[in-house]
């Protein structure tokens, strides 16, 4: 896929990847067997149609590929850019026994987008309406989905979120670069156009209770928390100014716009040279997001450059744009300025 160039990237937060074009998904399209038994269907956690849609590109029926897709996946503009698909789809694909598999993700994301330019967007008509009210906490991956199959099946659905903007980890945990913000608020829409409520600045517990929602009429509860709490390494040195977990630092640059700071009222002080402890997709995002923050980066792993969990893609991009590696180490003390200083 292509690439905005690399001297650009630092100095912006556009999307990295660009996309393919027309001509590109359908050349990519027919590269597809269409298996008789098709295994990446089985690779796909939510058994989309595969086979079908990537045939239906082939045959430049983009409008049948996106509803084949949404009959499975209210998200695919959001899984097609950030989903793994190397562990999981495209693993499977049989072309993998001799050469590349069909980019599946990027064929996903193409008529997702595809259709968002074109303003394609499917009006629902369900045939049985019911009346029992389902509240879904939280408003993240797991809430927008559980909330999408809830309204297809008629019933009447409230998303709560207690944050002002809907979207969970999609929204303050991934960034700009890997995922625009336009492109989120789009299939929040897609999913709010079932029926569905969205009530932001909403924190079930201390709003209202759960015992007070269920006096209002619902009568389901969905609890799509996250993990918000951060994992520490229990070093000293943890509580010393910038000292950053992964999720404050995220929240801070992506929720809060910290980057343009002061137009934007929440800081993020960071030095010239920042070190990320670890090498997950959250441990690269920080990093480059860091790198776009002007500093020196070096991802710190304890083991070696094979065992990375983070997906190949970002790992090159990260390469690409100038963050450096200290493998086979982990730190075991942060080192005070006796000011409460790293």
């Amino acid at each position: 896929m292509r690439k905005i160039y690399k001297a650009e990237r630092l100095n912006t937060f556009k999307e990295v990847s660009l996309g393919f074009s027309q001509d590109e998904a359908v050349e990519e399209a027919k590269r597809c067997l269409q298996c008789r038994d098709p295994s990446c269907i089985r690779g796909c956690p939510l058994e989309i149609d595969i086979k079908g849609f990537v045939g239906s590109i082939a045959r430049r029926k983009f409008k049948e590929a996106i509803e084949k897709i949404r009959e499975k996946n209210p998200l695919p503009a959001i899984c097609g850019r950030v989903c793994p698909q190397e562990n999981l789809c495209q693993e499977r694909c049989v072309l993998n026994k001799k050469g590349e598999p069909i980019k599946i993700g990027y064929l996903e994301r193409f008529v997702a987008d595809w259709e968002r330019e074109n303003n394609l967007r499917k009006n629902f008509n369900f045939i049985e309406k019911r009346e029992e009210k389902i509240a879904v906490i939280g408003s993240g991956p797991a809430g927008l989905s559980f909330s999408f199959e809830m309204a297809k099946k008629g019933f009447k659905v409230t998303l709560f979120e207690a944050l002002h903007k809907a979207g969970g980890v999609l929204r303050y945990g991934i960034p700009e670069f890997r995922l625009p913000k336009d492109v989120l608020d789009k299939e929040i829409e897609y999913i709010k156009n079932l029926g569905i409520e969205v009530i932001t600045d909403f924190f079930v517990g201390k709003t209202k209770t759960i015992e007070e929602l269920k006096k209002e009429g619902f009568k389901l509860f969905f609890l799509g928390l996250g993990a918000g709490s951060p994992k520490f390494l229990g070093i000293e040195g943890e509580n010393l100014n910038q000292v950053y977990s992964a999720n404050e630092f995220l929240v801070r640059v992506n929720l809060m716009k910290s980057y343009l700071f002061p137009q934007y009222h929440t800081p993020v002080k960071i030095g010239r040279k920042v070190g990320v402890i670890g090498a997950g997709n959250v441990a690269f995002d920080c990093a480059r997001v860091a790198l776009r923050l002007k500093s020196k980066v070096f991802i710190i792993y304890r083991r070696g450059e094979l065992e990375m969990p983070a997906r190949k893609e970002e790992i090159e991009n990260a390469k690409e744009e100038g963050v450096e590696f200290i493998f086979l180490a982990t730190p075991n003390k942060i080192i005070s300025d006796r000011e409460g200083n790293v």
